[in-house]
């Protein structure tokens, strides 16, 4: 068998292989590993550990390639069904009752909301920015670890005045953890829920300043309590690391003028309502007449 090395794809026997992990770090006989597609840090004893060779990787990855593909056209569909119906309820209110014409949603142009992502998973975030622009969601990234998150968060917010904060990275219940009441069972759930209260410091307004916070495990309820909009994980699970782009990106454009219909945007995640929950908020999607020649 094969020794197993920093950079190695892994899966734990113990879990039946259920998820692919990736080595970060090697002590004695434990390893820190980071999951390939959700939100989780873990420690693993070697022994525990299969490597999975490249054929195996290569077909996981373009699984997760295709159902990554079947979520973005659904939620582009979705999106764009939200643009007409915004427009033609524009166009009726200016022009005193009138159908959109042939044509006239031309001289429409979309402000969608703009979103402030820090992450603290350099690799993920790379990811969730190229879907981000997919989306053409206007986004500023960032990478910080989760603990240095509440430093950075006010000055980033004051430069730049986003419309949808994210705060997310990895997280887990530490093992043996029985209070799930408990702030100190989460790896990294305390960095979150300060995260959203140096954010609200700033910004009191849900509506103005949506957040979303929080990676695998997290403790949602707490998270909601100081002001996230939106959190992760209500049943504990493992969200997926695209999970906050598909939120994200159903908030910039719904519009202004309408609430967030919760169960269907939590729909629109991976993980589901398992993962991902939050209460009811305002779309930031916006429409701009007319279009400039310029």
């Amino acid at each position: 068998m094969a020794k197993v090395k920093v950079g190695d794809i892994v899966v734990r026997k113990s879990y039946n292989g259920d998820l692919y992990f990736k080595v970060l770090e090697i002590k004695g006989k434990t390893c820190k590993l980071k999951g390939l597609d959700v939100r989780l840090l873990a420690d693993a004893p070697v022994d525990d550990l299969i490597i999975k060779s490249a054929e195996e990787i290569f077909l996981h990855r373009h699984e997760g390639i295709q159902h990554n593909k079947a979520k973005i056209d659904k939620i582009f569909v979705e999106c764009a069904e939200c643009k007409l119906r915004y427009k033609e309820y524009y166009d009726i209110t200016r022009s005193g009752g009138g159908k959109l014409t042939k044509g006239s949603d031309d001289s429409f142009f979309d402000v969608p909301g703009r979103v402030l992502h820090l992450d603290g998973d350099e690799e993920y975030l790379k990811k969730c920015l190229e879907n981000y622009r997919q989306f053409e969601v206007p986004v500023i990234g960032y990478h910080f670890p989760e603990e240095n998150q509440p430093r950075v968060v006010q000055k980033l917010l004051k430069e730049y005045r986003p419309d949808i904060l994210v705060l997310t990275g990895h997280d887990a219940l530490i093992k043996g953890a029985k209070d799930y009441n408990d702030l100190k069972c989460y790896r990294n759930s305390k960095y979150f829920v300060e995260g959203v209260k140096k954010a609200r410091e700033i910004n009191n307004d849900l509506d103005d300043l949506i957040i979303f916070a929080g990676a695998c495990q997290s403790y949602y309820e707490e998270l909601l309590r100081v002001g996230a909009n939106f959190a992760s994980a209500p049943k504990r699970a493992l969200i997926h690391a695209f999970d906050p782009v598909y939120l994200t990106a159903k908030i910039a454009y719904t519009p202004i003028n309408e609430t967030i219909r919760i169960k269907d945007i939590v729909a629109q995640t991976i993980t589901k309502e398992e993962g991902i929950g939050g209460v009811q908020t305002r779309g930031k999607y916006r429409l701009g007449y007319p279009k400039t020649l310029y």
